[in-house]
């Protein structure tokens, strides 16, 4: 299965360089669809001609974007430190939704 996604320009280059390999979102309707060797079509929020298309490797259930961010290393999520990537989600993640949903880890590897 082929998904679809957009991601801010700082993220996104950091997913098409290699240097973040796991994209952290809700657990939403939209996200439990996604099953370990999907594909995922990521378009760059600003531009959204500029893609990148990667495969699903592993997902990683969590109640809270904390509790993941504690089992792996940040750089793993394209930061610097737990508390920056916790700042980070805060801005699109409000507690409620994350207490609603739960979050899930996308790791992936670049194809295209």
């Amino acid at each position: 299965m082929i998904h679809t996604m957009k991601l801010q320009p700082v993220p996104f280059e950091k997913i098409a360089s290699g240097k973040k390999v796991i994209e952290s979102r809700l657990l939403d309707e939209k996200r439990q669809l996604v099953s370990i060797g999907d594909e995922i079509r990521i378009s760059r929020a600003d531009m959204l001609e500029e893609t990148v298309i990667v495969r699903v490797t592993d997902l990683y259930r969590n109640s809270s974007f904390e509790e993941l961010f504690s089992r792996f290393s940040p750089d793993l999520f394209g930061g610097s430190s737990r508390e920056f990537l916790l700042e980070e989600v805060g801005m699109f993640y409000p507690k409620e939704e994350q207490e609603k949903h739960g979050v899930v880890g996308i790791r992936m590897e670049v194809l295209k």
